[in-house]
C-alpha cells in the first residue's frame, strides 16, 4: 500500500483533512471533531442532506489513517468528476451555490447544528447541481451565538454576485485574486451609490464593511449587534440573505459569442455533418472525461455526452456559459459541467504554496479533448504558433478532435481584416506537420459544404 498524500488544499481545518492513497480520495476525521461527526451522522441530518442531493455521500472505511495519532475515523467520499472553482462559474452557478449554502444552514439548524464554513470552495457541481463536499463543515448549534460563517458567506457569494449584477459580470474574476472572497470594504467602494437603497446590500455589504473596519483592531470583542443572536434572529438573517441573493439578477448584454451559432458560416448540412463526426468518434473512443475547449453553448459537448462521457464545457464568453448552464438545469443533465475559461490565460495554481487550487493542467488529463472552431482564434487572434498549440493539446489529453479552419474561410478572413497577415505557416500542411510531431492522425475529414477539416488524433 502506498503512502498517503495529503491534499494541498486541505490544511486549514483541525477537524480533519483530505488525502489520497493508491489513487483514491479519503478524508481523515480527527478526534477533535468526533462529537460533531457523530451528531451529524446520528441526528439524521446527513441522511436527509444526501437524499436531497445537497451533500456528497461517503462511506466509513477500515483503512489506516494518514496521521494515526489524530485520527477518529477515515471516510471515503463519492468522487466528483471534475473540481471547479468559483472564478470559473457563471453568474447563475455562483448564485445557485449561494442559495444552496443558505438552505444547508437552515436545514442544519433544524437538526441542532450549524455551518462553521460558508466557503464557495466547499461547493462543487455534482450531477448538474451544487452540493456541499466538506462533511466536516458542521458544528453543534449553540443558542445565542452568531453565525460564524456570515462574513465568509458575504465575501464568497454576496459581494461578487452584487458586483456582477450592478457593475460588470467580469468582476466575478476578483475571486481569482482574493482567494478568501472579495473584501467587503472593496465591494462597498466598487458598488454604485444606489445599492445603499437596497436594504439587503446596505446591511450585508455596506454596513457590514463599516462594522469590520470599526472592530478591526479588537478581534476578541464581538460587536453588540451580533451578541445574543437567538435562533429566530438567525433564521431572520438567513431569510434576509436569501431575499438579497434572489434579488440579484444579471441582465446580459449581447456578447460576441452568445449568438455564435446564429452567425456562423456553416450551412445546415455542414453543421449536421460535424455533429455526426463528433458523435461517431466519441462513441468509438468511449471516453470517460471530455474537455470541450471553446464549447460555446455546448452543442458539441452534448454529442460527446451522448456517448456516455462526462464533459467539462469551457468557454470564455459569460453569456454562452450561462446559456449552457441553464440548459443543463432545465434538462436535468448530469454529465455536463459548463465553466468559464480564457484559454490564453487559464486558471493557474493558487493559494498557499501554490497548492490550494490546482491549475487547469493539474486537473487533467482528459481522455478526449474537443477543439472545434478554436485553432484560428488561438493562432491568429492570439499569435500562438502551431507547434506550441500542439504541445499544449498533447499535455492535456490523450485523444483530440480538432478542427482546422483555413485562411480562405470567411471567419478567418474576418480576423485578418484588422491586422497584417504574419502567419505564413498557417496552412493545412503546416497544421498537419506541427501536430504530426505530437499526435498520430487517425482521420482527417473535410466537413461537407465547407473547406474546414476535422481531425481525430491520438497523442504519441
Amino acid at each position: 500500500m502506498s503512502k498517503p498524500d495529503r491534499l494541498g488544499a486541505s490544511f486549514r481545518d483541525p477537524s480533519g483533512f483530505l488525502f489520497t492513497r493508491d489513487g483514491r480520495l479519503y478524508r481523515q476525521v480527527n478526534h477533535l471533531y468526533a462529537a460533531e461527526y457523530d451528531r451529524l451522522m446520528t441526528s439524521g441530518l446527513y441522511d436527509r442532506l444526501v437524499k436531497a442531493g445537497m451533500l456528497i455521500p461517503h462511506r466509513e472505511v477500515d483503512l489506516p489513517p494518514a496521521e494515526p495519532d489524530l485520527a477518529y475515523k477515515v471516510i471515503q467520499p463519492e468522487s466528483v468528476r471534475f473540481i471547479s472553482y468559483p472564478y470559473e462559474w457563471s453568474f447563475d452557478q455562483l448564485k445557485d451555490a449561494a442559495l444552496t449554502t443558505l438552505t444547508l444552514q437552515r436545514r442544519a439548524l433544524k437538526a441542532g447544528m450549524s455551518l462553521k464554513d460558508a466557503s464557495a470552495y466547499n461547493i462543487q457541481f455534482f450531477e448538474g447541481r451544487p452540493v456541499l463536499i466538506d462533511t466536516l463543515s458542521f458544528e453543534t448549534y449553540r443558542e445565542g451565538l452568531p453565525w460564524v460563517a456570515y462574513r465568509q458567506f458575504c465575501q464568497h457569494f454576496l459581494a461578487p454576485l452584487a458586483l456582477m449584477t450592478h457593475r460588470d459580470v467580469r468582476l466575478g474574476q476578483l475571486l481569482r485574486i482574493y482567494i478568501d472572497g472579495v473584501p467587503l470594504d472593496l465591494a462597498s467602494r466598487l458598488l454604485p451609490w444606489r445599492t445603499r437603497f437596497n436594504l439587503g446590500l446596505f446591511t450585508h455589504i455596506h454596513v457590514h464593511a463599516a462594522v469590520q473596519a470599526r472592530f478591526a483592531d479588537r478581534p476578541i470583542e464581538r460587536p453588540k449587534a451580533q451578541a445574543g443572536m437567538s435562533r429566530q434572529a438567525m433564521l431572520g438573517l438567513l431569510n434576509s440573505l436569501e431575499t438579497t441573493v434572489r434579488g440579484l439578477k444579471w441582465k446580459p448584454a449581447q456578447t460576441e459569442w452568445g449568438r455564435y451559432y446564429e452567425m456562423t458560416n456553416y450551412s445546415d448540412a455542414a453543421f449536421e455533418h460535424k455533429k455526426r463526426l463528433v458523435a461517431e468518434w466519441a462513441g468509438k473512443l468511449e471516453p470517460k472525461l471530455v474537455w470541450d475547449l471553446g464549447a460555446n453553448t455546448g452543442v458539441f459537448s452534448r454529442q460527446a455526452a451522448g456517448a456516455g462521457a462526462y464533459v467539462v464545457a469551457f468557454d470564455i464568453d459569460p453569456l454562452a456559459v450561462a446559456q449552457n448552464y441553464r440548459q443543463v438545469k432545465e434538462a436535468g443533465e448530469k454529465n455536463i459541467l459548463p465553466l468559464m475559461l480564457d484559454l490564453t490565460n487559464p486558471s493557474p495554481s493558487l493559494g498557499w504554496d501554490n497548492r490550494e487550487r490546482d491549475s487547469l493542467a493539474e486537473r487533467g488529463p482528459a481522455d478526449l479533448v474537443l477543439a472545434l472552431a478554436l485553432v484560428h482564434h488561438l493562432a491568429i487572434s492570439n499569435n500562438v504558433p502551431l507547434p506550441q498549440l500542439a504541445d499544449f493539446f498533447a499535455g492535456i489529453g490523450r485523444w483530440l478532435i480538432i478542427e482546422f479552419v483555413p485562411k480562405s474561410d470567411s471567419q478567418v478572413q474576418k480576423l485578418l481584416r484588422s491586422r497584417e497577415d504574419i502567419f505564413p505557416h498557417y496552412t493545412r500542411e503546416g497544421f498537419e506537420q506541427s501536430f504530426g510531431r505530437r499526435f498520430k492522425i487517425h482521420a482527417a475529414v473535410q466537413i461537407c459544404e465547407s473547406e474546414r477539416m476535422l481531425y481525430l488524433m491520438e497523442r504519441l
